[in-house]
């Protein structure tokens, strides 16, 4: 359990995806202008990077490594990784048609998301067992969903301040960004 408490901890603070890794950073800068918009992206991508982590580990642990195929670990997460966010598209297309709707190209865009891939190709290299990997997937996303939230909360209020002609736009996006990776930068003496 304590192994599990660290994991959570070190995925979604200490090694932010986005903020220490950077990875993600298509839908990070994308996706964060309205908080509404950011939190349904974040459920989404906690949705598909938990699923994959488990499914990746699966397979991984019980395909690619009995039949001496672990080289072939990148496609095959890809594959699922693909498969994994059309089913999560189709959902939200039936079920939240506004949600789908104020994510457009960006929920397509999860497929090609790297913190995606990074999380499943993290987990092998990590040697994390099935639920190790699970958890893992679960508090990067987490992760994700917090720095996405945090800059749509920050772009929503810039968004009526008094800033410099040069900063405007995605400059001061740009900068609000390394200073947020600044300030995740504390979380390192958590572990």
């Amino acid at each position: 359990m304590k192994e599990l408490l660290i994991i959570i901890i070190s995925s979604a603070l200490v090694n932010n995806v986005v903020l220490s890794q950077f990875l993600g950073l298509c839908p990070f800068l994308g996706v964060s202008k309205k908080i509404e918009t950011a939190a349904g992206m974040g459920g989404a991508v906690i949705c598909v990077i938990t699923l994959s982590s488990f499914v990746t580990g699966l397979i991984y642990k019980f395909i690619l490594v009995p039949t001496n195929l672990a080289y072939l670990q990148t496609i095959v997460f890809i594959l699922i990784i693909a498969a994994l966010v059309q089913f999560v598209e189709m959902f939200l297309k039936k079920c939240i048609p506004s949600l789908y709707q104020a994510l457009g190209v960006y929920l397509p865009l999860i497929t090609t998301n790297c913190a995606v891939l990074g999380v499943a190709l993290n987990n092998v290299q990590d040697n994390y067992t099935i639920l190790e990997g699970t958890v893992n997937g679960f508090a990067t996303a987490v992760g994700f969903t917090i720095a996405i939230v945090l800059m749509a909360g920050i772009r929503e209020k810039i968004e009526y301040n008094d800033i410099p002609k040069s900063f405007q736009g995605f400059p001061i996006v740009l900068l609000t960004a390394g200073l947020m990776a600044i300030a995740f930068f504390g979380f390192s003496g958590l572990i």
